[in-house]
């Protein structure tokens, strides 16, 4: 036999079988049965070492399967065997006898009954020397490999180490293809073919969508190391919450998780309790603690979707609305929602369209003192001029303004429209306290709210002691603990005050009063429209003026429509309000008329008059 020729055959065969893509398993066992066709004396076998040094059977075709279990997990040591000593020392293991080497003490039982004599183990190495692998031959009788054997090996051992190698690069390339990096969780595209195949395979399940809540401001207050650890903690909690469950990274705070044999909402409802369950629990991460929260929305195959598209999409739509409604809960889909999203999306598409036509507008209605009825300042409140003309109001558009991007935007146009209208009115001379803006919980999650304010007047020249901030419960609620209080307490110290809107109609308001920077309380109009015609609601109102008053806080009555409710108000001790009793939000022209002929005039002093005549 020309053994050159013979070696290069088996290096073309095997090579070719690896560039086809032929799993390893099988280019492993093409190559056990040439070697063998080479080396007829000998029984070829073939191991894999994993990181942790443990040896697993790749392939031995004239090996029992009995022997090559027996010997999976198998941990490489300084006498393990020819294979397992081979790789513990990252060099050849030659051993003639088996029956009287001590390398084999612990396995002669082993191979004793397969009539196996001697074993000449080699390292299979990886590019940067790692052992990766092992490669033998087994005799039957007491003997070392001759010269020809010792080729075949040679050549064996680099043809193992270059298919192990494309193995690892492809197990790499799928990985990266299918899994995401950050979490080890399937990505989006091995999520499309999961769901791909229930759907084909005609499975029960359900499908939850989960997004973190307040990722972007642990990555802006703590940095994206802790907001890595906490997608990596909440991934880790999701995919360990139960067997049924299968979770899937989708990109940023999203993941998906199919819920597999459900057949009810009921039982959607519970596995998505149960996982918002895994999820709670502090993360301690070195000084930083970090609360995780998730919210969850839900869509089951059948009733919400027969295709994966449909099915997302109303997983998706819940999952919107429980932002909305439920953070960090759950809500399931239902045929309503698809009505009610539509209709956003239109809405946020007008109103995008708005913005970038300048047909946002701000309009402005006076607050006034209730004993003169003169105007002590105004709120400033987004109109939007429509394509026909018409000036609708902001619960016309309010949906829209779910949308973080459009709340934004929009308060950046109101800024600006409201420091021009302001800087306005100081040149006229016109005597006004302050103007009131509303924010959101997106301003203040963008974590550039007192940037944008300082940046925005300071370039018309507006004091900001002419600024009342208005923040809802809502708003107070929506972020963490300490977010919007924090934010808040920043605008203060530069000179703004700030008003605690909609009072009354929050679950924890009184309890907001003690920890929340507030300078001044605007009382619900829900508690106006019934005052004089309800006695408990006469009891509450009253109970609010009192406290306002005793915690040195301002207070403006909404909503007033009857001079009878701006009397009761004036008799419990409110001494502010706005309503249509004194005019509707109007826009900026009316509200400069307004301010000529019913701003409240400063009380001047004779020095003062003086002065003023002087200049």
């Amino acid at each position: 036999m020309n053994t050159d020729s013979a070696l290069l055959r088996l290096q073309t065969e095997i090579l070719e079988t690896i560039a086809c893509g032929e799993p390893l398993v099988a280019v492993a066992d093409l190559l056990c049965r040439r070697a063998e066709l080479l080396a007829p004396a000998a029984i070829c076998s073939i191991l894999t070492v994993d990181a942790d040094g443990r040896l697993h059977p790749l392939a031995a075709p004239s090996l029992p399967l009995a022997y090559s279990s027996a010997i999976d997990g198998l941990i490489a040591g300084p006498s393990a065997g020819s294979c397992g000593t081979a790789a513990f020392h990252n060099a050849p293991v030659v051993v003639t006898d088996i029956a009287s080497d001590p390398l084999w003490a612990d396995y002669r039982d082993l191979v004793g009954p397969l009539g196996l004599r001697a074993c000449w183990s080699t390292p299979i190495c990886d590019r940067d020397g790692r052992v990766v692998g092992t490669f033998a031959f087994y005799y039957d009788t007491s003997r070392g490999p001759d010269d020809l054997e010792r080729n075949i090996v040679e050549t064996c051992v680099r043809l193992c180490a270059i298919a192990i190698d494309h193995e690892q690069v492809r197990q790499r390339s799928y990985r990266l293809a299918y899994f995401d990096a950050l979490t080890g969780l399937p990505n989006r595209g091995h999520f499309n073919e999961i769901l791909s195949r229930s759907i084909t395979e005609g499975e029960s399940f359900g499908l939850l969508l989960v997004d973190i809540d307040h990722l972007k401001l642990v990555n802006d207050t703590v940095g994206h190391i802790f907001g890595d650890m906490l997608i990596r903690t909440v991934a880790e909690r999701i995919a360990n919450c139960h067997p049924s469950l299968t979770a899937c990274r989708l990109g940023g705070d999203e993941f998906a998780v199919l819920v597999a044999d459900c057949e009810t909402h009921a039982g959607l409802e519970e596995a998505a309790t149960r996982m918002l369950a895994s999820v709670r629990g502090l993360i301690q991460a070195g000084d930083q603690t970090i609360d995780p929260h998730v919210t969850v929305g839900g869509a089951l195959f059948g009733p919400d979707g027969l295709d994966g598209a449909s099915l997302s999409q109303n997983a998706d739509f819940a999952l919107y609305h429980a932002k909305d409604i439920r953070r960090g809960g759950y809500v399931r889909f239902t045929p309503g929602l698809r009505t009610s999203m539509v209709e956003r999306a239109k809405m946020v598409r007008a109103v995008d369209q708005a913005l970038a036509e300048r047909r946002v507008l701000a309009h402005y209605q006076p607050i006034v003192q209730l004993g003169t009825a003169e105007v002590v300042g105004v709120e400033a409140l987004a109109r939007m001029r429509m394509p026909d003309g018409r000036i609708a109001s902001a619960g016309e558009f309010h949906a829209a303004l779910a949308d973080p991007r459009i709340a934004w935007q929009l308060t950046g146009q109101m800024l600006n429209q409201i420091a021009r209208d302001i800087r306005h009115w100081l040149d006229l001379g016109l005597d006004f306290q302050h103007v009131g803006i509303n924010v959101t919980t997106g301003d203040f999650l963008r974590g550039d709210l007192e940037r944008r304010i300082v940046e925005t007047f300071e370039r018309e020249g507006v004091p900001l002691k002419h600024v009342v901030l208005e923040v809802n419960e809502s708003v107070y609620m929506g972020g963490n603990d300490q977010m919007v209080p924090k934010a808040v307490k920043a605008l203060r110290e530069r000179g703004l005050l700030v008003a605690l809107d909609d009072f009354g109609t929050g679950f924890a308001s009184l309890t907001h009063l003690l920890t929340f920077p507030v300078d001044v309380i605007k009382i619900d109009r829900s508690f106006v429209s019934r005052l004089g015609n309800d006695a408990a609601c006469d009891v509450v109102a009253g109970a609010i003026i009192d406290i306002a008053r005793k915690l040195d806080m301002r207070l403006v009555a909404e909503g007033i429509e009857t001079p009878e409710q701006a009397r009761i108000l004036s008799q419990l001790g409110c001494t502010m309000g706005q309503g249509y009793l004194y005019s509707r939000p109007c826009s900026m022209e009316d509200a400069t008329r307004l301010l000529k002929l019913f701003a409240q005039k400063p009380a001047i002093t004779q020095g003062d008059e003086d002065a003023r005549r002087t200049a």
